[in-house]
């Protein structure tokens, strides 16, 4: 029965549903309004359930989701540490259902009445799951935030929320929308109708509001190049320089376009032109065959430390350079690999390039614009997409290696719906490139343009719209996150605080 606790078994199997719904939000399946039924599924299974029902229901929910929706993880490094990191993100999951479940059991004591259970209660629900999903998107080693309930309204009639809520503020709405709705159903007092109408009202304004307007500021006419190279970190060309070379044919068709700057993705060139002469000659003739600047992905190697790097080349040097923050672990370096090695040596040993994490500014002046650097998961990292803004970025050029992952999992579109994101959140084109696809235009409003075909060389050439101005996203998107998050856990803890006395009071 819905208006109490159902069994556990019940629990169990729907979490297990929910999560799956879940997954099918998200690209590729991409049903974005699946969303709202699994949180729905979620949290009604965790309603009357002790602390160790409530674990149990997140894990499942957590595993139904996080296993599918990152199986391409396996394609790296295997099994072993997909079903890690799939196992650490549904952990997360369960510990945030307990929360969750003890505002369940104390909101409606400390706060009786419709306002403390139809408004208060929901927004207490929807701060504690965006806590999880911002404590799980920095801890540990750098989090994954790969799988924020946001992230599968990138092509909603939600989208423009982005602009003014952020990530973490979508993910709270929308959780919001759904514990609300709940509670009007649940309600025996009646007159659900009247308030099922206030909650579907409120629900369809917040899909008027228009995408906060950056201000425009001319265009960058980019040449960009998926070269379709062999760039796996266990699938390398045949011979030292074959993927610059591919890159390098790749943007013949750029030569008499008339670009601004041309932009090769992330690990383009598998030769570093600051140490290989002619590597920098390959360099040096694409740019001035192309009469631009290239911005381009290679790994550079300063006194014993490894950077994966975008190179600014012009006038047959480095102009500048950026250096990826967010170094993935276990992926591209190992943290605290003497504690982990003796778990799975002959894992942890395949990874012998230890890449450190850049210091490096966000932004470059690629000429006609500065443009904003994302290489690959940083664009998952909300602080560098912000920071880039804060650093005068009118345009972000985003560079990826998604070779790693396979032609046939969703990883590079998942990615892609994250870049649409935060198009939309930063008011700012997206150039997301990469090796093999998925390689695509993404405008300010979130719209996405030139898509290429996967694993097949391509080129976009574009007149991308230069944006300055802060959405308010950008402006207090940090702020809120934490107001929101850890007012919901303060409340919790007045609650059961309060909770306890008034037992101690009755006894």
């Amino acid at each position: 029965m819905l208006g109490g606790r159902i069994p556990l078994l019940a629990s169990v199997l729907l979490a297990a549903a929910g999560g799956l719904l879940l997954r099918a939000a998200f690209p590729g399946p991409a049903v974005w309004v699946l969303a709202f039924p699994a949180i729905a599924i979620a949290l009604v299974a965790l309603r009357g359930r002790r602390l160790g029902a409530a674990l149990l229901v997140g894990l499942v929910f957590g595993a139904a989701f996080w296993f599918p929706h990152i199986g391409w993880a396996s394609r790296f490094l295997g099994v072993l540490p997909w079903a890690a990191l799939a196992t650490l993100m549904s952990l997360w999951m369960g510990a945030g259902a307990m929360l969750i479940t003890l505002a369940y059991r104390w909101l409606p004591r400390v706060v009786p009445g419709r306002v403390g259970r139809l408004v208060l209660l929901p927004a207490v629900v929807a701060g504690l799951w965006i806590l999880r999903e911002g404590v799980s998107s920095i801890w540990p080693y750098g989090g994954f935030s790969w799988g924020r309930v946001a992230f599968s309204q990138s092509d909603s009639p939600f989208q423009s929320l982005f602009s003014w809520l952020g990530s973490s503020g979508l993910s709270f709405l929308m959780v919001l929308l759904v514990a609300a709705a709940i509670e009007i159903v649940l309600d025996p007092a009646g007159r659900r109708a009247l308030r099922g109408a206030v909650v579907t009202a409120v629900a369809l304004a917040v899909l008027i509001v228009p995408t906060f307007p950056t201000t425009p500021d001319g265009t960058l006419r980019v040449g960009a190049v998926q070269g379709d190279t062999k760039a796996g970190y266990f699938d390398p060309p045949e011979n030292v320089g074959d993927n610059l070379l591919g890159q390098a044919r790749a943007t013949e068709p750029v030569f008499d376009q008339n670009v601004d700057v041309v932009v090769w993705p992330e690990g383009a060139s598998d030769v570093d032109p600051l140490r290989n002469g002619w590597a920098a000659r390959i360099w040096d003739l694409v740019s001035a065959e192309a009469d631009a600047p290239i911005v381009g992905g290679t790994i550079t190697h300063r006194g014993d430390e490894y950077f994966n790097t975008s190179l600014l080349w012009k006038d047959g040097e480095a102009a500048d350079h950026y250096d990826k923050k967010h170094p993935v672990p276990f992926g591209e370096y190992i943290p605290d690999r003497a504690f982990w090695r003796p778990f799975a040596p002959d894992l942890i040993d395949l990874v012998q390039r230890e890449y450190t994490p850049g210091t490096t500014d966000t932004v470059m002046d690629v000429g006609k614009a500065v443009a904003g650097f994302a290489i690959c998961f940083d664009i998952v990292d909300d602080a560098i997409m912000r920071q880039s803004v804060d650093d005068g970025a009118q345009v972000i050029l985003a560079q990826t290696n998604n070779a790693d992952f396979g032609e046939d999992t969703d990883e590079s579109v998942q990615q892609l719906a994250i870049a649409q994101v935060r198009a939309l959140e930063l008011g700012r084109s997206v150039v997301n490139i990469s090796t093999v696809g998925t390689s695509a235009v993404v405008l300010p409003d979130g719209t996405v343009t030139h898509r290429l075909p996967t694993y097949e060389p391509g080129v976009i050439v574009d007149d991308v719209p230069l944006r300055t101005g802060t959405t308010p996203a950008v402006a207090v998107g940090l702020q809120l996150e934490w107001f929101l998050a850890l007012g919901g856990l303060l409340l919790l803890a007045a609650s059961g605080i309060r909770s306890r006395l008034d037992r101690r009071a009755r006894l």
